[in-house]
């Protein structure tokens, strides 16, 4: 099992609890889970997300490629840039989730590392006679994200100088003590996110500088209990190569106008003439009674689906007005 790459020693200073994600050793804890989720939700957090899977496309023809491989519009992303894709089968179902950014010479995907080899290889499948080249860059760069209502003002002391208005998914290059850095605007814990990508030297200097300026460190744990309260769902998890795209809340994530790409069709047809029998949606629960996950919804003695994600808010705890368990359901 590989370490989280580049900060594995930082996080055994501050104590954290690592488990294994993604085929990587990373931090799920620092001993406080929900103050974690707190410093997030009330001030900034801050957390390795250097195990991300990143590939790069590049060759002249990288951009017309991709635009009918996968299910969003890349062609119409300008360099700095970007949208959230999935690369489909011809059902319409989920092989990856993914990030596409786009670069001046180059498109970035960035996905779960798992995820890497498989979209690969079936990429690979489909390239005939077009002049574009993959590359896994996994390693070349990390990610540190700051997230929380106090993250930009947190990104801009750590980088000493302001950072451009950006919507989400789209980035822009910095400069920081003599090093590029992307600064990639997120939202998957439902707050205002800052995705920082830097070398590994880059990332520590970053690392130590955030929680300097009073960042916390938030492991896995923290973030899945963000991410399920913001709706936002799992490859592995609450999505796989059993999901049809239609039955995830994922509408970011495709276009209907674009023209043809795998799996297009499927979608077109469940738009507008039919469907889908199942959905994942949200569920809230009054009480302590928090099913496992797998465990099936049933309704008038029938199994109409099954939890894929369960957690316990650290918000009930801090209000007693505000009890929530909270489940993502297919």
């Amino acid at each position: 099992m590989a370490t989280s790459l580049f900060l594995h020693a930082s996080h055994n200073r501050l104590g954290a609890r690592f488990g294994e994600a993604e085929g990587h050793h990373v931090p799920f804890h620092y001993g406080d889970p929900a103050a974690e989720h707190e410093a997030v939700r009330e001030r900034v957090g801050l957390v390795d997300r250097s195990y991300r899977g990143k590939v790069e496309a590049t060759g002249r023809d990288r951009v017309s490629f991709l635009q009918g491989m996968l299910s969003n519009d890349v062609k119409g992303l300008t360099p700095g840039q970007g949208c959230p894709a999935t690369f489909l089968d011809a059902h319409g179902k989920i092989v990856s989730l993914l990030l596409a950014h786009a670069l001046p010479d180059r498109l970035v995907l960035e996905m779960d590392r798992a995820l890497v080899a498989p979209t690969l290889a079936a990429l690979d499948r489909f390239l005939i006679s077009e002049r574009v080249e993959f590359e896994d860059v996994s390693a070349r760069e990390g990610i540190v994200t700051l997230a929380g209502p106090a993250a930009r003002k947190t990104v801009e002391k750590v980088l000493e100088q302001a950072i451009p208005d950006l919507s989400v998914y789209h980035h822009a290059t910095v400069v920081w003590d003599g090093l590029d850095l992307r600064v990639v605007r997120g939202e998957e814990t439902g707050e205002e996110g800052y995705d920082l990508w830097g070398s590994p030297d880059g990332l520590q200097r970053l690392w130590e500088r955030a929680i300097a300026s009073g960042a916390r460190p938030v492991g896995r744990d923290a973030w899945n209990i963000l991410r399920v309260e913001a709706g936002v769902v799992w490859h592995g998890v609450d999505v796989d190569a059993s999901t049809l795209i239609m039955e995830a809340p994922l509408e970011q994530a495709f276009s209907l106008t674009k023209g043809c790409y795998i799996g297009q069709e499927v979608i077109a047809r469940v738009t507008y003439r039919g469907h889908v029998n199942r959905k994942i949606v949200g569920l809230v629960f009054p009480d302590a009674r928090i099913p496992a996950s797998g465990a099936g919804v049933v309704v008038g003695g029938k199994e109409v689906g099954r939890i894929t994600s369960a957690i316990v808010s650290p918000a009930s705890t801090r209000s007693p007005t505000s009890t929530r368990f909270t489940s993502l359901c297919a």
